[in-house]
Parts: C-alpha cells; sequence; structure tokens
C-alpha cells in the first residue's frame, strides 16, 4: 500500500473513515521499564464497512508481535512512517493486539518523561495533537475515528495517574507498583486522550451551578450539576500553587458556558495539569488540561501574565464544548477549533472575571499577531488547505488563531449576539459527541439568523489580506458637510473587498480628557459607503473607524487624528480607543507610513501614562523590535539605543513602587541594550539591593539582571561562567537550569557564539524543548549581532539536513530560532532567495520564506527611517 502514517493525508484519512469504524481502544503501558522505553501493549477493536486493506499508526522502536483475528501479523520490517498494514480485510468486527516497545519524548510530543532538577522527582504527560497518540499506543490517529478507551498503566503505586476518566487501582505482583486503570465511556478522538503521571502535588474542589436552558437545550440535559475540580503540579512547585484564584476563574468560565451554551459540561470530572516543558500554552484534553508549569508563578510577574493565564483556562474550558465534544472532521477546520476556543475565552473574561477590559488585550496582543501573520507571504485564507499533518502544523499560527477569533467576534456583531450564542447551542446539541464541518455551524447560525452566511463565508474565510478602511469627509466651520468610508482590496490576497460590520466613533479633547462625543455603527459593503448621519456633526480632534474594534482591518488615521494622539494619546478616558491608536500607529510603523524612531518617541512619551499593563507590555516590545529591525541602523547606534533605554530607566524610577509597570519597565530594560545607569541597576539587583523601592529581587530578576550585565560585556567569559554558577547553585529549579542555559548563550563573544550555534544545529540533539528555547533566546540576546555574523551562510548549508533529521517541533524551532534575521542586507536576503529556489520540504519553505519576508520589511524600515523630513 502507498500511504503515509507518520505524515498522514487527508486522502488516506478519508479511505480509512470510508472504510471501518472504530469501536474500542484497550492499551496498557509500563511506566517502570526504564528511562527511555516503555512497553505498550493495544487491543483494537473495529468494523469494516467493506472488504479492503488499510493501516494502523504506530511509532515505535520495535513491534513484538502483532495479531489480527488471532493471525500473527507481526512484521519482518517495521516503517513507523508507512505504519502497520491490515491486508484483505472482510466487511465485520475484526480484533488487532500489538506488542511493542516505544520510547519516551523529551520534545513535548507523545510522553514527554522529565526529572526535576530541584528534587530529581520524575513526571510524565502526554501532548497528542495533532497526530501523536500512535507514539503511546497503537491507533487510528485522525479525529474522526471516535472510539471509547480503557487505559492501564503499571507504575510506582505511589503515583498520581490522571487520565480522562477516573482511576481504579489494583495491586500489582511486586509490591512497589500497582495497577491504575480508567475507562473513557465516551466516544473520543485519540489527540484528546491523555496520560500524566508521577509524585503530582493537588489539590480538590468542587463547582456546583445551574444549566441555563434555551430553546435549543435538549430535554435530558439537568438544570443543576457539579463537577469535581482538580489541580496538579510537580511538588517543587507546590508553594507557589495559587489554587484558590485558579479554582475561582475556573468555577466563573462554567459560570459562564452553562448559562449560554445550553448543553451541560459533557465528562466526568475536570482536571487541570500544570506539567513541565510543554510545547503550547496548554492542550484540552477532554476532563484532563495540560498547562505549560511556567503558568505556576514562582516569581513575580504583572498582571497581564495572570491575565494571559487566564484567557488560557478559559480556552481549554470553551474546547470542551467545541472541539472535543462536538469536534472537527479534519484538520481543514482547525481554525474554528482554536478560533472559537479564543473568542469564547475572551468574552467570558470581559463578562465574567475580573479582566473586564479583555477585549483591550485582544485588540491589542490577539489582533497584532493577526495581522503580522496575514502579511507574510505564507498567509493562508482561514479555512485553507489541511492536505497532509505536516501543512497541518504549520497552521497553529495567527491566522488559525487571531483572525479566525477576530472574524468569529465580528460575526457576532453581524448577526447579533442572541442569534450567534442560539445557533452555536443547536450545533452543539446536534452533533454532540459526533464531528462536524464549518458547513454545520454556518447553517445553524443561519437558522438562527435568518441571515444568508454564504456569501460573508466566501468574503472572509477563503480569502487572504488585510482591508483599509478610511474616513473620507469634508468640512465647513467646524462642521463635516460630507462623511463617508472606503475601502481598499485585501492586501496581500486578490484585492477583494469584504463586509465589514464596524462602528465610527468621533472623540474631542474636553478638559483635557478625550471623550467620545458619537458613535454610529454601520456595515461597509463596497468600496464607499457614505455616513449621513454624521454630516453637520462636529468635527472631531480623532476619528476611529473601526470603534470598539469589531471589524478586522486596518483602521487609517487622517491627519488630524495622528497629529492629536501624538500629542495627546495618554488623554483617552477609556482604554479601547487608545489602544486602536496605539494598534494604528504600530501598523503604520510597520508598514513604513511612520517612521521608527517617531513610533520609539510616542512610546517614550506615553508609555508611562498607559493604564493596561498588557498594552504597556506589547508597547515596550514593539518599540525594541522598531529600534532593532526598523530604525536606521546608524542612528540606532548613535541616538536610538541611549534613547530608549534613557525611557526605560525613566520609566522605571517614575512607576509606582511595586507595580506592575515598574516590573515591566526593568523586564525590558533587561532585553535591551544598556545605559549606565541601567548597569548600576542590574549589578545592584545582583548584590541583593537595590535603590528602587518596590523591586522584589528574586530569582526571575537576577537572571534577567545577570543575562543583561552578560551581553553588555561586563564580564569576561570566565567571570560571567562563574556568575552563572553561582546563581544557578542558589537557585536549583528548572527554571534556574534554563535560565542559566540563556545566560551563558548570551555571552558576546565569537568562540561562545560558535560552541552554542554548534549545540544547536547538533544532529540529534540532546537538548530538550524548553532547554532549547532558552538557548535559542541567549544566543540572539541584546548586542550579539557583530558575533552571529558568521553564521550568515553557514545557516543554509545546515537547514536543510535539520530540517530532515530531527522531530518536527525540534526542526521548527531550531530553523526559525536561529534564521540570519540579524542579516538585514540585499546580501541576506539573496542568500535566501537562493535557498528557497531549491527542492527543500514545504513545511521549510514556508520558514525560510516568512523570516526573509521579515528581512525585506526591515530593510524597506530602515531606509525610509533614514530619509530626511521633507
Amino acid at each position: 500500500m502507498n500511504h503515509r502514517s507518520t505524515n498522514l493525508t487527508r486522502s488516506d484519512a478519508q479511505q480509512r473513515k470510508e472504510l471501518l469504524e472504530v469501536a474500542h481502544y484497550d492499551f496498557t503501558i509500563d511506566l517502570t521499564h526504564d528511562s527511555h522505553t516503555f512497553p505498550s501493549h493495544t487491543t483494537v477493536t473495529f468494523t469494516t464497512k467493506k472488504p479492503g486493506s488499510t493501516f494502523i499508526d504506530l511509532i515505535a522502536r520495535e513491534i513484538h508481535q502483532a495479531t489480527l483475528d488471532g493471525k500473527d501479523i507481526t512484521p519482518t520490517e517495521y516503517d513507523s512512517h508507512q505504519g502497520l498494514t491490515l491486508a484483505d480485510l472482510e466487511p465485520g468486527q475484526h480484533t488487532l493486539t500489538i506488542h511493542a516497545l516505544c520510547e519516551y519524548s523529551r520534545t513535548g510530543q507523545g510522553l514527554h518523561r522529565f526529572v526535576d532538577p530541584a528534587d530529581d522527582e520524575t513526571y510524565f504527560y502526554t501532548q497528542f495533537e495533532t497526530a501523536d497518540a500512535k507514539r503511546v499506543f497503537a491507533c487510528f490517529d485522525q479525529p474522526d475515528l471516535k472510539a471509547t478507551y480503557d487505559i492501564h498503566v503499571i507504575a510506582p503505586q505511589d503515583y498520581h495517574i490522571i487520565t480522562n476518566a477516573r482511576q481504579r487501582v489494583e495491586k500489582h505482583e511486586q509490591a512497589d507498583k500497582a495497577l491504575f486503570h480508567s475507562r473513557i465511556d465516551y466516544p473520543l478522538s485519540t489527540y484528546l486522550v491523555a496520560l500524566c503521571a508521577g509524585h503530582y502535588h493537588s489539590v480538590q474542589d468542587t463547582w456546583t451551578g445551574t444549566l441555563t436552558h434555551h430553546q435549543q437545550t435538549p430535554a435530558d440535559q439537568p438544570h443543576k450539576l457539579s463537577i469535581d475540580l482538580g489541580l496538579y503540579c510537580r511538588k517543587s512547585l507546590a508553594q507557589h500553587l495559587d489554587a484558590e484564584v485558579i479554582f475561582q476563574e475556573t468555577k466563573q468560565g462554567f459560570d459562564f458556558y452553562h448559562a449560554n451554551f445550553g448543553i451541560a459540561y459533557p465528562f466526568d470530572k475536570y482536571d487541570q495539569l500544570f506539567v513541565p516543558e510543554f510545547n503550547a500554552g496548554a492542550m484540552e484534553n477532554a476532563g484532563a488540561v495540560t498547562f505549560r508549569d511556567e503558568y505556576v508563578f514562582a516569581d513575580k510577574v504583572t498582571r497581564y501574565r495572570y491575565e494571559r493565564r487566564c484567557e488560557t483556562i478559559l480556552h481549554e474550558m470553551a474546547h470542551m464544548w467545541f472541539g472535543d465534544l462536538v469536534t472537527m472532521s479534519w484538520w481543514d477546520d482547525l481554525w474554528l477549533n482554536e478560533s472559537f476556543a479564543t473568542w469564547g475565552s475572551v468574552i467570558a473574561q470581559a463578562e465574567n472575571t475580573q479582566y473586564d477590559t479583555a477585549w483591550v488585550t485582544f485588540a491589542n496582543t490577539e489582533k497584532s499577531w493577526a495581522y503580522k501573520q496575514d502579511q507574510l507571504p505564507s498567509t493562508h485564507p482561514i479555512s485553507t488547505d489541511a492536505r497532509d499533518i505536516e501543512t497541518v502544523e504549520q497552521n497553529f499560527d495567527g491566522i488559525t488563531y487571531a483572525k479566525g477569533a477576530s472574524v468569529l467576534k465580528q460575526l457576532q456583531a453581524y448577526v447579533g449576539r442572541d442569534a450567534f450564542f442560539a445557533g452555536v447551542r443547536q450545533h452543539f446539541a446536534t452533533h454532540a459527541f459526533g464531528n462536524a464541518t464549518f458547513d454545520d455551524l454556518l447553517n445553524a447560525l443561519e437558522q438562527a439568523s435568518g441571515r444568508d452566511l454564504s456569501d460573508w463565508a466566501q468574503q472572509w474565510l477563503k480569502t487572504t489580506g488585510i482591508n483599509t478602511l478610511a474616513p473620507v469627509f469634508d468640512t465647513d466651520n467646524g462642521t463635516y458637510t460630507s462623511f463617508a468610508i472606503t475601502q481598499s482590496g485585501a492586501y496581500p490576497g486578490a484585492g477583494e473587498l469584504r463586509t465589514h460590520r464596524t462602528a465610527v466613533g468621533l472623540y474631542s479633547l474636553i478638559d483635557d480628557h478625550l471623550v467620545r462625543t458619537q458613535r454610529i455603527e454601520v456595515d461597509i459593503t463596497g468600496e464607499r459607503v457614505e455616513i449621513p448621519e454624521l454630516v453637520g456633526s462636529a468635527v472631531a480632534d480623532v476619528m476611529l473607524v473601526n470603534d470598539d474594534d469589531l471589524a478586522y482591518c486596518f483602521m487609517h488615521l487622517d491627519e488630524n487624528s495622528l497629529h492629536t494622539i501624538i500629542e495627546h494619546m495618554d488623554k483617552f478616558v477609556n482604554p479601547m480607543p487608545r489602544t486602536l491608536c496605539w494598534s494604528a500607529a504600530w501598523q503604520m510603523t510597520r508598514n513604513a507610513q511612520m517612521k521608527a524612531r517617531d513610533f520609539i518617541r510616542l512610546v517614550a512619551n506615553h508609555a508611562q501614562k498607559e493604564t493596561e499593563i498588557s498594552v504597556l507590555e506589547l508597547l515596550l516590545g514593539q518599540a525594541h523590535t522598531a529600534l532593532e529591525l526598523y530604525a536606521d541602523p546608524q542612528w540606532a547606534q548613535e541616538q536610538g539605543r541611549a534613547y530608549f533605554a534613557a525611557a526605560l530607566v525613566e520609566g522605571l524610577r517614575n512607576a509606582q513602587p511595586g507595580s506592575d509597570e515598574q516590573l515591566a519597565f526593568i523586564q525590558h530594560l533587561a532585553k535591551a541594550h544598556l545605559n549606565d545607569d541601567a548597569v548600576t541597576i542590574f549589578r545592584d539587583i545582583l548584590a541583593g539591593s537595590s535603590a528602587l523601592a518596590g523591586i522584589s529581587i528574586d530569582n526571575s530578576l537576577r537572571w534577567w539582571a545577570l543575562t543583561a550585565l552578560i551581553a553588555h560585556g561586563c564580564y569576561s567569559p570566565e567571570q560571567a561562567e562563574q556568575e552563572i554558577a553561582a546563581l544557578r547553585a542558589a537557585d536549583n529549579t528548572s527554571a534556574g537550569h534554563v535560565a542559566a542555559l540563556r545566560a551563558a548563550a548570551a555571552i558576546n563573544t565569537t568562540e561562545n557564539k560558535q560552541t552554542v550555534f554548534a549545540q544547536l544545529t547538533a544532529i540529534p540533539n540532546p537538548l530538550s524543548n524548553l532547554e532549547l528555547r532558552h538557548t535559542i533566546e541567549g544566543f540572539a540576546f541584546s548586542g550579539s549581532t557583530p558575533y552571529l555574523e558568521q553564521f550568515n551562510e553557514q545557516f543554509f548549508e545546515l537547514a536543510t539536513s535539520i530540517w530532515h533529521n530531527l522531530q518536527p517541533d525540534v526542526a521548527l524551532s531550531i530553523v526559525s530560532g536561529i534564521y540570519p534575521r540579524w542579516d538585514i542586507s540585499s546580501a541576506g536576503i539573496a542568500r535566501a532567495q537562493a535557498f528557497l529556489a531549491a527542492d527543500i520540504p514545504g513545511g521549510l519553505h514556508r520558514v525560510i520564506a516568512e523570516a526573509k519576508d521579515d528581512q525585506e520589511r526591515a530593510l524597506r524600515n530602515q531606509l525610509f527611517d533614514a530619509e530626511p523630513k521633507h
């Protein structure tokens, strides 16, 4: 058979779906075998609907035995890329048993094994999305072949074993072991199965509440219900687990979703596990959600980090309905899974938690991500081709999450909130425990709203690029005599015009405050739409044609509005219009319509008065990017870096002692080019004291201070190594371990960068996913550019080998992390272009094309920034 198991194609998945139905998996794994491998024994019961051949997926070191309906089919040669062939199947029920030896992961895929340096405790967790369940048990690893499961785990008897279902424990023949059993008795896709094991610290609670019954709610749904809640983390993090806060936000999420979704939480219990070395933010395993354990804050962080954690908690909870209860048929609808969960989490945050400005954060963070992604050469329609798993894994991006969520927010505004929720409820009720497509959801929304949404879907889901909305008006004697909004064609793309639900807001400077004086909501359906309601209105100081951020678009600022925000950005009473103006200024900077140095000055002049910590953190990062990538290098060297460092120091000193703003300024200062004041500040912190009132000198801040001083050249390489060793001895945590790797990689010498480059490009690569992430960060830390230019050509010599020989997530991290983005030159762009002209894998082509586009943008912006003002 000609099929690909590890890179399953949509065509092969469809053929398997047409041939068979899967009833049940019964698998056993042994966590006591050794530190590298584990035995995996799987029995699969399935039915074929017609004669044919197929294959089952399994990535294992070796298969010891395989039997199909009692017949030995153990392969003499086994290729995990092809899977195990099941030939000449007759219609009817079949039983397949496979005994294999599988390997633990250090990359966050499959079954990940981690030893905590703080106490030598061993922890395990699984991560199966997109298609890595096959690394643990033999399965038909695609979302539309749901099944039930019996899971058996041999482990030390005092372990916590957490799966999607409750545990039953039996004694093992060896006294120090136990056999843990759990049964998933509802249909579930393989990628949503979970297993975690180890001496996890646990805290328990219960949510008790009511399900609001709507017209779409099935009659068998309960009115009152309770859900058992569990929190888990490593023992070494137990003292930092703020269980009360997490439980509160979890309960607020269940309150909101049960008030609006019309279907009760469908699983047995709700565990949330904070696990080490996790690749993503979290994973929506049914009833056993896994999170990166950096969300257990061992050191002081800003409110923004708590807000993002809350968003992640509610995002994964939304998936329990949209993704787990109703699952996509194939990965074409990955966007819908992630976009819906993102939209759901933000509306739940804004309406039912302390983070009532969550839509402001969304406008500033998610939208920024979406706009950036949508301008890359790799941009794709929201609903895009997912011909195989490799393509799917490339699409966990700003289009799939952020643009999709932005479009859903606009769709809610377009059809109305009540109709939108009614359609969603009908979708859940109709397809519970099954698979569905976007067309299914669209039909439900059409029925609920009475609108034909087919044209809307074509406009927004099958096209690429961003439209710009701009005001066009005439004035006389301080009033508008005409007013219209124009829409430019989507770019990049085919120049489509789209339907936008938007609002026009007029703001005036009154008593030294920018307040909204008028708002008109309107549908933009063509190249120009007249707004007669604004004729006769007083001319505004600031005019926003995407007020309240209803639409997904670039918002053009007229000359008067731009002048006002440059002078009075901090005067907005409401944070949303201010955020929209910040966003517009940043997009103008990225698109060479505002000089990078002017954006940096705008941030320096107004950041200290920004009330939203999420906005402040992003602004400081954007200003740093503008300085290092978009500003004229000569200006940056002679003036810009010193100016920005001084602005950060000023913001740090003027911030309220102990405030989030103070912490944000000092964290961003650590990543900047230091001035003398900054060096003094960080030396004092390492010495254990600070002249800055309110500064919390914890391990995280010590590592940032040390890394900043190392990168600035305050120590010789030998002294830097001694300082790292001393701080590492004082901080034996896993966070300290990876922070030490980052600090060591930040030593700015030619020889050290060569050593680090060799570590990062080694095949096989000995670094875990988290070790890679921190080492790459240190490799390209501030001040590193002169020492990285030696790799301008070498990167391209190694990239293809890295891509072919390492696991996908690892290869992606390395290639994207060490791409020579520092080489902003025509020669650097030409090297990338020559590489892209060769025969290289599609995923690698995308990474390089995106990075080259960043170089081209940076070069354009640097030339623009250097132009004299007229």
